[in-house]
């Protein structure tokens, strides 16, 4: 009979801990899981103790998800290499930014026919003034196989078990059941596609787009402008995909990890809530972390300045009016108020045959 796989979250902020609020459960009752999660939490202290020491004695990230149990399996280990040994799966959920650094220290580290599941979202900057998605940087750099999860979930509804659906990019059809059982329950109903690419694109391009959104709240523009700013970012994202990762299906965009999470995303999610901040206070993104998110980082900013990195490059930020107005808001290069211009100025706008979607 073949050993559980043993599982490993490289990762403990909120939509970490929720993860493992998750998949902590669901070991419990898979045979074929071994019982015992192993968390990776950067260690920090917390009123004078370890967050770690906090974790596996009250079995709660007071930091980062409070007032929220965690299954007495979960294990917190403050060494990345300790948490991953003998790791059949390794599910990362960490800011993006970090995940060379994370890389590197397992290189050599990990047992060879790993599986990683990424959870993170957002790119990263390669040669040649081009970005890459973040699961090809870890299947590059570990040498493993690596599937997304992506969609609509709100790390504080997931934890309190409310009803939500979510998205699996995954191409291996061994692979993907047990990915599915892993992290599915009741009130979390995964769909499982295999055009990955798709699926972890949208989650980090929503983010974009949902600082735009903040902007426009904070504003005081009004549902209709916050909601045309939604329609049109959609539209950049596909075609963002279609023009980069050519072979993407149309129909992904319809599953949770696209419209799904744009939607909840720009109502609920943190990257509004830092962008309406952002124009009503004045204050700078970092200050607005420390402040609103505890000191977690906002995704939506750096991935900002990651897409126009490579459009700049290519000579394509005209292509990509919202998503080049959302960076330059961020580092000051434009003012908030110019936003609406380029809104009411979008070349979808000139679009008046049907089928534009090319996908």
């Amino acid at each position: 009979m073949p050993k559980p796989k043993k599982v490993c979250i490289i990762g403990s902020g909120n939509w970490g801990s929720a993860i493992a609020k998750i998949v902590g459960s669901n070991a419990e009752r898979l045979d074929y899981v071994d019982n015992r999660i192993t968390m990776y939490v950067y260690e920090e202290m917390v009123e004078g103790r370890k967050l770690t020491e906090i974790i596996n004695e009250t079995h709660e990230n007071v930091k980062y998800l409070p007032g929220h149990k965690l299954p007495p399996n979960v294990v917190a280990i403050p060494d990345v290499v300790e948490a991953a040994d003998g790791a059949d799966i390794l599910i990362f959920v960490i800011p993006h930014q970090f995940i060379r650094n994370i890389c590197a220290a397992l290189i050599g580290r990990i047992k060879p026919d790993a599986v990683g599941l990424s959870l993170i979202k957002g790119f990263d900057r390669v040669e040649g003034g081009a970005i890459d998605l973040i699961s090809n940087t870890i299947s590059r750099l570990l040498k493993i196989q690596v599937c997304v999860l992506m969609g609509a979930n709100l790390a504080n509804e997931v934890a309190a078990g409310m009803f939500c659906e979510t998205t699996i990019g995954c191409k291996d059809k061994r692979v993907a059941p047990l990915l599915r059982d892993l992290i599915q329950t009741e009130n979390f109903k995964v769909v499982v596609v295999d055009d990955v690419n798709a699926v972890e694109a949208c989650g980090a391009l929503k983010n974009i787009i949902a600082v735009g959104v903040g902007f426009v709240d904070g504003l005081g523009y009004g549902d209709n402008t916050k909601a045309a700013v939604i329609r049109l970012g959609l539209m950049e994202m596909i075609k963002f995909v279609d023009i980069f990762f050519p072979g993407s299906r149309l129909s992904t965009f319809f599953e949770s990890c696209g419209v799904a999470d744009l939607i909840t995303t720009c109502f609920g999610g943190r990257n509004r809530r830092v962008g309406e901040a952002f124009i009503k206070t004045g204050k700078s993104i970092e200050v607005l972390e420390k402040e609103l998110l505890n000191g977690q980082k906002l995704q939506g900013p750096i991935t900002a300045a990651e897409v126009n990195f490579m459009l700049k490059n290519r000579g394509m930020e005209a292509r990509f009016p919202l998503m080049t107005a959302v960076h330059r808001i961020c580092t000051g290069e434009m003012k908030a108020a110019d936003l609406l211009d380029h809104v009411r100025n979008h070349p979808e706008h000139m679009q008046t045959t049907f089928g534009r979607c090319s996908l």
